[in-house]
């Protein structure tokens, strides 16, 4: 997509500009995805030498703090911007696969990760982006969306003043689940980062409010059949 060529070289500056209003920059946000994933995704069921997808993986922010989440597991990522993708650092790129060709990865992996993808893409194409990233699922992997929630004003302030998000359509956490497809099964569903930095004393309640779709993002984890 030229829109994100365009902004590779300065993209983490535009997120940190855009989120400033949470007192974040988009480093946290990353490893707070990341740390969901070791914590609720690659549990001992998936082993620690999982096998990772990070599927629209960008310059590579979440990628890097998943290897440093899971050490031992194998990173590999794709994104349709090659320029992003040459601005991953090199350490990551050596243990793992990067590519803008889905032909170049996998079709295996345990986890698969669309960490705020699917807002933009056309909702035409929304399901036919779960099915083709699903396809590179092994039998039993999960498919892990985090997707922006729209119910969170803070949000969708970010959403308006980030330059790449001109004219994006949000999804709901239910519209998400809906557009699962065959063969994917929905395990759960959970609203995360509820606290901006000034109130982030209140941080240490955030996994008791899974349920409450307050939290300025959503997840949606789903397993494919075996």
């Amino acid at each position: 997509m030229a829109e994100f060529d365009a902004v590779a070289s300065n993209y983490e500056q535009l997120v940190d500009r855009s989120i400033g209003i949470t007192g974040e920059n988009s480093d946290y946000f990353a490893a707070y995805k990341a740390r969901y994933v070791s914590k609720q995704v690659a549990g001992a069921s998936d082993g620690a030498h999982a096998k990772i997808l990070d599927y629209g993986c960008g310059v590579g922010l979440l990628s890097f703090h998943l290897k440093q989440c899971l050490p031992h597991a194998q990173i590999d990522g794709f994104d349709v911007s090659e320029s992003s993708l040459l601005r991953i650092e090199p350490a990551l790129r050596s243990q793992g696969v990067f590519s803008s060709r889905l032909a170049d990865v996998a079709q295996d992996y345990g986890i698969i990760i669309l960490a705020n993808v699917l807002h933009h893409v056309d909702p035409k194409e929304r399901r036919a982006v779960i099915s083709e990233a699903a396809s590179h699922l092994a039998p039993g992997g999960k498919l892990v969306i985090f997707e922006h929630n729209p119910l969170n004003p803070l949000t969708r302030w970010a959403v308006a003043h980030c330059p790449f998000d001109e004219g994006v359509v949000l999804l709901p956490a239910l519209e998400v689940s809906s557009l699962l497809t065959s063969g994917l099964k929905l395990l759960r569903r959970d609203y995360i980062v509820f606290f901006p930095k000034w109130l982030s004393g209140f941080r240490v309640f955030e996994r008791f409010l899974n349920w409450c779709p307050a939290g300025a993002q959503h997840v949606t984890i789903a397993r494919k059949a075996d």
